[in-house]
């Protein structure tokens, strides 16, 4: 909490937000309404429209306080592009998606007539989620295409190919998995040199992989994921995407997975190592391997809350 107070003083909109998507379930509910008041104040003052976004979102979310109608009469007062975007993916973001794709459809007629392209292909793209959201893939991939042709007129490379990433994975959403698969792959040694679209492909591939039940490949990419995303802003989201293979293994009683590839992860982020060491000590556990009083010495070598509170989470996967 002191570090988000901190960079709210800093006035420093960027940190802020970043801090919130990262810490916000580590507050109580007086401390998060605190910090979003404070945040509120900041963002308004700056007009950072995403910040402000995000906290409105999180103040519905997590605190059940609805300042909806606030943000829609900053809208309308500012009539700017960027607020009207903000607004537009808060209704995404709460699931009002009709009313999103009202906004969004008045959106790109104004910036169509203004000939803002850059504006033009934020709008497909953003319209594409939502019809993702709403399993309609054909006409996401249509509006997907749509902006990549745009981004790639402006020149804006990695846009092009993050957009192609997200295509390749509503391509295995809509049951084309081996196309998928031959889309990622074309796409590995375009990326090499950008580790966060690294961290997507990996993480797309580990989707596809788990949905087929192939979970040792499903874990290599979760592996790859989180090496290139260390010490970035993926990093959460990679590591997430591990917990949820292991969950899903728990549940399973796939035990023997789980403790096979442990080492693997260790050796790979050692600073993590007695978090991987305590995953592996209960899969042997449940597997009938070792003792309880071993797999609790294990446990008790993680310091960490936030990692404690994610092994008690894994050990209670199967009640």
């Amino acid at each position: 909490m002191e570090e988000i107070l901190k960079a709210i003083e800093e006035k420093d909109c960027k940190k802020v937000a970043t801090l919130l998507y990262h810490r916000v379930d580590e507050l109580g509910d007086e401390e998060l309404k605190e910090v979003l008041e404070k945040a509120e104040k900041l963002a308004l003052e700056c007009k950072d429209f995403e910040l402000y976004k995000l906290i409105v979102y999180y103040f519905h979310e997590l605190l059940g306080i609805d300042k909806l109608s606030e943000f829609e009469r900053m809208a309308e007062e500012e009539d700017t592009f960027d607020v009207k975007f903000e607004l537009a993916d808060l209704y995404y973001l709460i699931g009002e998606l009709e009313k999103s794709l009202e906004l969004y459809r008045a959106l790109l007629e104004e910036e169509t007539e203004k000939g803002n392209k850059g504006n033009i292909a934020k709008i497909y793209y953003a319209m594409a989620l939502i019809h993702e959201e709403l399993q309609e893939y054909e006409k996401a991939i249509e509006l997907m295409e749509k902006a990549q042709e745009i981004q790639e007129e402006l020149g804006n490379e990695e846009e092009v190919l993050r957009i192609a990433i997200h295509k390749a994975y509503v391509l295995f959403e809509s049951g084309e998995t081996y196309e998928a698969k031959a889309m990622l792959a074309g796409l590995l040694p375009k990326v090499l040199d950008k580790n966060d679209l690294l961290v997507e492909i990996h993480l797309s591939f580990e989707e596809i992989f788990e949905e087929d039940e192939n979970y040792d490949a499903a874990l290599q990419e979760c592996l790859y994921a989180l090496v290139h995303a260390r010490g970035s802003d993926y990093e959460d989201i990679a590591f997430g995407s591990l917990m949820d293979v292991l969950w899903q293994l728990f549940l399973e009683d796939d035990f023997e997975t789980v403790y096979l590839h442990m080492d693997m992860f260790a050796n790979a982020m050692p600073e993590l190592a007695d978090f991987f060491e305590a995953v592996k000590a209960i899969a042997l556990y449940k597997d009938g391997k070792i003792e309880a009083e071993e797999a609790g010495k294990a446990i008790e070598s993680v310091k960490d809350p936030r990692l404690l509170d994610l092994l008690e989470f894994l050990g209670e996967a199967e009640m």
